[in-house]
């Protein structure tokens, strides 16, 4: 297929190129864009798409443990500042700028350091709608923060039913709430994205689903069912969602349109690869699922389908592509993670 992606660097250039929709809207954007969380899984290639897309100045905060990724976002035009945002200094340091992107979060690990998950994800927003209480903030949740819901239904609209299960959802659901206070109290305008599994083809469900038929590891169907977003078009989307912030905040749910099976998903990658899948575990009515549809009619419908996701990542893992060894964890009901 002429679309494959054959290296880290094509990979990139797909996350990263710009719609002429994303163009429009940061040609409309006044002042500079900071992204909390840059050094993260989505922050680094949505900080380039900016940049791309020609945004003045795009300064992306975090701790950068990697250096590598500091170092690419400096070569990508990204201005790098090192703070560890639950130090009171480095938050007072950070640079004023009327908008904010907020990915700061911790999941992969929360289950056995609960004080560090409500830290992150309960606290922290708290000081982040202080410290930019005069700026347009998107905050981006989780979809966790819903209960689970019958498949056949589609998945959880905004106003669905909260439920979470598990400290990292419950901490999620608290941070959320506590910026939606200040929000109101302050006016400060507000998006709250509740994001569900953004993929590519280092990691995602998708990807981890290959590499299971890849490695002969049995696929686990508790939780059947799930959405994916190519993680291009999130990055488009949040690009796109300042004019939508407002007080009281806006809650948007992030997602593709799709209800995935995991059975069939598997069965679709195992056909590229050449492999059967082999499962474990039986499919419930219910799943953790979301319904992006208020998204979709105000900025339109991902580009990227999930077939062609299946495309990329078996071919990817046939020509032995990078993992980022992170696994999604989308299998578990409990909440632990």
């Amino acid at each position: 297929m002429p679309d494959l992606i054959t290296s880290e660097e094509m990979l990139i250039d797909r996350m990263t190129a710009p719609s002429t929709a994303v163009v429009e809207a940061v040609s409309e954007l006044e002042g500079d864009v900071v992204i909390l969380g840059a050094g993260g899984k989505m922050g680094p290639t949505l900080a380039e798409l900016l940049v791309r897309a020609g945004a003045k100045r795009v300064i992306g905060v975090s701790r950068f443990s990697d250096a590598r990724v500091g170092a690419y976002l400096e070569k990508a035009g990204v201005e790098i500042v090192r703070a560890d945002l639950l130090d009171e200094k480095d938050l007072a340091r950070l640079p004023d700028a009327p908008n904010v992107l907020f990915l700061a979060g911790f999941k992969f690990g929360a289950t056995g350091n609960s004080p560090m998950t409500w830290a992150m994800n309960a606290w922290l927003p708290g000081r982040i709608m202080r410290r930019y209480a005069g700026s347009r903030v998107i905050y981006v949740s989780s979809g966790n923060v819903y209960a689970y819901t019958p498949v056949a239904e589609g998945g959880a609209d905004e106003d669905g039913e909260i439920g979470p299960v598990g400290e990292y959802a419950q901490s999620r659901l608290g941070g959320e709430r506590i910026a939606e206070h200040l929000c109101q109290e302050q006016g400060t305008p507000l998006v709250i994205v509740r994001l569900f599994y953004a993929t590519e083809l280092r990691y995602g469900i998708i990807h981890d689903l290959g590499r299971k038929i890849h490695d002969g590891v049995p696929i686990d169907l508790d939780m059947g069912h799930v959405n994916q977003i190519w993680q291009g078009d999130a990055n488009r989307y949040l690009a796109r969602l300042f004019p939508l912030c407002s007080s009281p905040a806006t809650i948007l749910n992030l997602t593709g349109p799709d209800v995935l099976s995991v059975r069939s998903m598997s069965g679709m990658l195992g056909r590229r690869l050449g492999m059967e899948p082999d499962f474990t575990g039986r499919e419930s009515d219910t799943a953790l699922l979301g319904n992006a549809r208020r998204l979709f009619d105000r900025l339109g419908e991902p580009e990227i389908p999930p077939e062609r996701i299946a495309d990329w990542v078996a071919h990817w893992i046939r020509i032995g592509g990078r993992s980022l060894d992170k696994p999604t964890g989308y299998e578990s009901r409990s909440g632990r993670f």
